[in-house]
C-alpha cells in the first residue's frame, strides 16, 4: 500500500533492528543503520520520509541525530519516531513534540510498535498522494491501496479539513472532517457515529478526498479516535459472534 514511503530504521540492537525491519518491510521501503553516524550518512545520500530511531545509542543519540537531520534542507522535512523508555520520554523528550511525530515506549510489543509506526507511514503516503491530485483538487484512490481505517487515521494525524467520499459497489458514505475530527457522516439512512461504524470494515471500493469540502452539520458524538476504537470493538464482537475470529498471533516483547 505505502511502498513509495522510505523509512530509515536506526537501532544499535541487531535483534530489534531485524525484527522491526521484518515487520515494516511490507509497508514501506526500509533502510537500516546500526548507529546514528551511519544513519546520518545514509540519510544525506538518500533522504528518508520517516526516521525511526532508538533514543539511547553509543556516541550520537537519537535526539542529536534528529537535530542534525533538521539542520539540513534535504532531510529537514522527514517525519520522526523515537524509541525510548518511559522515563526518557517524560524527563527528556516530552518537550520535543514539535520535532517528533510520535514515541514508541520501550519495552514494546512488536505488533503494537508496528501499528504506531504504520499510522505515520499512512499519513505520509496520503500526503504523497495528495501532491498528485487532479486539477480539480480532489484526491482519488482505491481502498485496496488504503482502507477506511487507514484513511481516517491519516486524516486525523494530518489534522485535515475535508470531505471523504467512500464507495463500495452501489453503497456510498460521506464523512466530513474538521482539523482531523469527524464532524458528520452519512451512509444511507444512517448518520453520525453509526454511519462511521458501518464502513470501517470496507477494504474494497474507492475513495475521494475533497480538501475544499465542508459542512456545518455535527452528527458525531465521539472524536475520531473514539469512533475508531468503538467501531473496531463492534467489529471484533461481530466476528466472534459469527465464529470468524482467528487465533491470536504470537507477539514479541522487545527491549534494549
Amino acid at each position: 500500500m505505502a511502498n513509495n514511503v522510505k523509512i530509515l530504521l536506526v537501532d544499535d540492537n541487531p535483534m530489534i533492528l531485524g525484527m522491526l525491519r521484518g515487520a515494516l518491510a511490507s509497508l514501506a521501503n526500509v533502510t537500516t543503520a546500526a548507529d546514528a553516524a551511519d544513519a546520518l550518512l545514509k540519510a544525506v545520500e538518500d533522504p528518508p520520509d520517516l526516521l525511526v530511531s532508538d533514543y539511547r545509542m553509543p556516541g550520537m543519540d537519537g535526539r542529536q541525530l534528529v537535530d542534525k537531520l533538521r539542520s539540513r534542507p534535504k532531510t529537514a522535512g522527514a517525519s520522526v519516531i523515537l524509541l525510548a523508555t518511559k522515563s526518557d520520554i517524560t524527563e527528556k523528550l516530552s518537550t520535543q513534540d514539535q520535532v517528533v511525530d510520535d514515541f514508541v515506549e520501550k519495552p514494546f510489543f512488536l505488533r503494537e510498535a508496528t501499528q504506531r509506526i504504520k499510522r505515520v507511514i499512512d499519513k505520509i503516503a496520503l500526503e504523497k498522494m495528495a501532491k498528485n491530485t487532479a486539477s480539480d483538487g480532489v484526491l482519488r484512490g482505491s481502498l485496496s491501496q488504503m482502507n477506511v481505517i487507514d484513511l481516517v487515521q491519516s486524516l486525523e494525524m494530518g489534522r485535515k479539513s475535508c470531505a471523504l467520499t467512500l464507495s463500495n459497489k452501489a453503497e456510498t458514505c460521506e464523512m466530513y472532517f474538521r482539523e482531523g475530527q469527524v464532524t458528520h457522516a452519512q451512509y444511507g439512512p444512517l448518520s453520525g457515529d453509526q454511519a462511521v461504524f458501518k464502513v470501517l470494515r470496507w477494504t474494497e471500493g474507492n475513495f475521494q478526498v475533497n480538501f475544499e469540502g465542508k459542512t456545518s452539520k455535527q452528527t458525531t458524538t465521539l472524536n475520531t479516535q473514539g469512533l475508531l476504537m468503538e467501531g473496531l470493538r463492534l467489529l471484533d464482537e461481530s466476528q466472534r459472534d459469527a465464529g470468524k475470529a482467528g487465533e491470536e498471533e504470537e507477539d514479541v516483547l522487545l527491549d534494549s
